[in-house]
Protein backbone atom coordinates (compact mmCIF):
# COMPACT_ATOMS: atom_id res chain seq x y z
CA UNK A 1 0.00 0.00 0.00
CA UNK A 2 1.08 3.54 -0.75
CA UNK A 3 -0.63 6.62 0.61
CA UNK A 4 -0.39 10.37 0.97
CA UNK A 5 -2.16 12.95 3.11
CA UNK A 6 -3.74 16.27 2.31
CA UNK A 7 -6.56 18.59 3.27
CA UNK A 8 -10.07 19.34 2.11
CA UNK A 9 -10.34 22.33 -0.21
CA UNK A 10 -13.46 23.71 -1.88
CA UNK A 11 -16.79 21.91 -2.06
CA UNK A 12 -18.67 22.22 -5.34
CA UNK A 13 -22.31 21.25 -5.87
CA UNK A 14 -23.48 20.66 -9.44
CA UNK A 15 -26.87 19.80 -10.89
CA UNK A 16 -26.91 17.88 -14.18
CA UNK A 17 -30.06 18.30 -16.26
CA UNK A 18 -31.92 15.74 -18.37
CA UNK A 19 -29.70 14.58 -21.23
CA UNK A 20 -26.43 15.97 -19.81
CA UNK A 21 -23.33 13.76 -20.07
CA UNK A 22 -22.21 13.39 -16.46
CA UNK A 23 -18.66 12.14 -17.06
CA UNK A 24 -17.88 14.86 -19.60
CA UNK A 25 -19.45 17.44 -17.30
CA UNK A 26 -17.34 16.45 -14.29
CA UNK A 27 -14.20 16.52 -16.45
CA UNK A 28 -15.09 19.98 -17.75
CA UNK A 29 -15.85 21.20 -14.24
CA UNK A 30 -12.45 19.90 -13.03
CA UNK A 31 -10.77 21.81 -15.89
CA UNK A 32 -12.72 25.02 -15.33
CA UNK A 33 -12.15 25.00 -11.55
CA UNK A 34 -8.59 23.63 -11.77
CA UNK A 35 -9.36 20.71 -9.46
CA UNK A 36 -6.14 18.65 -9.53
CA UNK A 37 -7.37 16.06 -7.01
CA UNK A 38 -10.85 15.39 -5.74
CA UNK A 39 -13.60 12.98 -4.81
CA UNK A 40 -17.26 13.17 -5.70
CA UNK A 41 -20.62 11.67 -4.82
CA UNK A 42 -23.53 11.33 -7.25
CA UNK A 43 -27.23 10.79 -6.67
CA UNK A 44 -30.06 10.97 -9.19
CA UNK A 45 -30.92 9.27 -12.44
CA UNK A 46 -29.23 8.01 -15.59
CA UNK A 47 -30.99 6.88 -18.75
CA UNK A 48 -27.94 5.92 -20.77
CA UNK A 49 -24.40 4.81 -20.23
CA UNK A 50 -21.83 2.06 -20.64
CA UNK A 51 -20.17 0.53 -17.62
CA UNK A 52 -17.82 -2.31 -16.77
CA UNK A 53 -19.04 -5.03 -14.38
CA UNK A 54 -15.66 -6.70 -13.96
CA UNK A 55 -13.00 -8.47 -15.94
CA UNK A 56 -14.00 -11.54 -17.96
CA UNK A 57 -11.21 -13.48 -16.19
CA UNK A 58 -8.61 -12.71 -13.54
CA UNK A 59 -5.76 -12.64 -16.07
CA UNK A 60 -3.66 -9.58 -16.85
CA UNK A 61 -4.27 -7.44 -18.68
CA UNK A 62 -7.97 -7.66 -17.79
CA UNK A 63 -10.57 -7.84 -20.56
CA UNK A 64 -13.59 -5.78 -19.45
CA UNK A 65 -17.13 -7.14 -19.40
CA UNK A 66 -19.49 -4.34 -20.49
CA UNK A 67 -23.13 -3.55 -19.73
CA UNK A 68 -25.40 -0.83 -21.15
CA UNK A 69 -28.06 1.38 -19.59
CA UNK A 70 -30.81 1.95 -22.16
CA UNK A 71 -33.58 3.38 -19.98
CA UNK A 72 -33.97 5.36 -16.76
CA UNK A 73 -32.26 4.01 -13.62
CA UNK A 74 -31.89 5.36 -10.12
CA UNK A 75 -28.19 6.02 -9.59
CA UNK A 76 -25.77 6.70 -6.81
CA UNK A 77 -22.04 6.34 -6.58
CA UNK A 78 -18.61 7.59 -5.70
CA UNK A 79 -15.69 8.71 -7.83
CA UNK A 80 -12.26 10.28 -7.91
CA UNK A 81 -10.61 12.96 -10.03
CA UNK A 82 -6.87 12.91 -10.74
CA UNK A 83 -5.04 14.21 -13.79
CA UNK A 84 -3.10 12.42 -16.51
CA UNK A 85 -0.88 15.00 -18.16
CA UNK A 86 -3.03 18.00 -19.08
CA UNK A 87 -6.40 16.26 -18.67
CA UNK A 88 -8.48 15.32 -15.64
CA UNK A 89 -9.43 11.63 -15.50
CA UNK A 90 -12.53 10.45 -13.65
CA UNK A 91 -12.93 7.04 -12.02
CA UNK A 92 -16.56 6.39 -11.01
CA UNK A 93 -18.27 3.32 -9.56
CA UNK A 94 -22.01 3.39 -9.17
CA UNK A 95 -25.15 1.39 -8.60
CA UNK A 96 -27.90 1.59 -11.23
CA UNK A 97 -31.34 0.33 -10.22
CA UNK A 98 -34.68 -0.11 -11.97
CA UNK A 99 -37.52 -1.81 -10.08
CA UNK A 100 -36.01 -4.98 -8.54
CA UNK A 101 -32.93 -5.06 -10.78
CA UNK A 102 -29.69 -3.48 -9.58
CA UNK A 103 -26.47 -3.28 -11.57
CA UNK A 104 -23.12 -2.13 -10.17
CA UNK A 105 -20.07 -1.11 -12.13
CA UNK A 106 -17.51 1.37 -13.39
CA UNK A 107 -19.15 3.95 -15.66
CA UNK A 108 -16.67 4.61 -18.46
CA UNK A 109 -18.49 5.68 -21.59
CA UNK A 110 -21.50 7.84 -22.33
CA UNK A 111 -23.45 8.85 -19.26
CA UNK A 112 -26.80 10.47 -20.01
CA UNK A 113 -28.71 12.04 -17.13
CA UNK A 114 -32.36 11.19 -16.57
CA UNK A 115 -34.24 14.20 -15.18
CA UNK A 116 -31.62 15.32 -12.67
CA UNK A 117 -28.36 14.08 -11.15
CA UNK A 118 -26.70 15.87 -8.25
CA UNK A 119 -22.93 15.80 -7.85
CA UNK A 120 -20.97 16.99 -4.81
CA UNK A 121 -17.24 17.40 -5.51
CA UNK A 122 -14.77 17.72 -2.64
CA UNK A 123 -11.41 19.15 -3.68
CA UNK A 124 -8.33 17.57 -2.12
CA UNK A 125 -5.44 19.95 -1.45
CA UNK A 126 -1.81 18.97 -0.96
CA UNK A 127 -2.21 15.64 -2.78
CA UNK A 128 0.40 15.02 -5.46
CA UNK A 129 -1.19 12.09 -7.26
CA UNK A 130 -1.76 11.44 -10.94
CA UNK A 131 -2.96 8.76 -13.32
CA UNK A 132 -0.33 6.94 -15.35
CA UNK A 133 -0.35 4.09 -17.83
CA UNK A 134 0.44 0.75 -16.19
CA UNK A 135 2.10 -1.66 -18.66
CA UNK A 136 0.99 -4.80 -16.76
CA UNK A 137 -2.74 -4.03 -16.63
CA UNK A 138 -2.68 -1.83 -19.75
CA UNK A 139 -4.84 0.63 -17.80
CA UNK A 140 -4.36 4.19 -16.59
CA UNK A 141 -4.06 3.83 -12.81
CA UNK A 142 -3.54 6.06 -9.79
CA UNK A 143 0.11 6.85 -9.03
CA UNK A 144 1.17 8.30 -5.68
Amino acid sequence: MKYTTGEVGRVIVARFEDGDDVLKGIIQLAKDEKIKAGVFHCVGGLKGGRFVVGPKTDQMPPEPEWRQLTESHETFGFGTIFWRGDEPRVHFHGAYGKFDSVKVGCLRESSETFMVLEVVIIELKGISASREFDPVSKMVLLKL
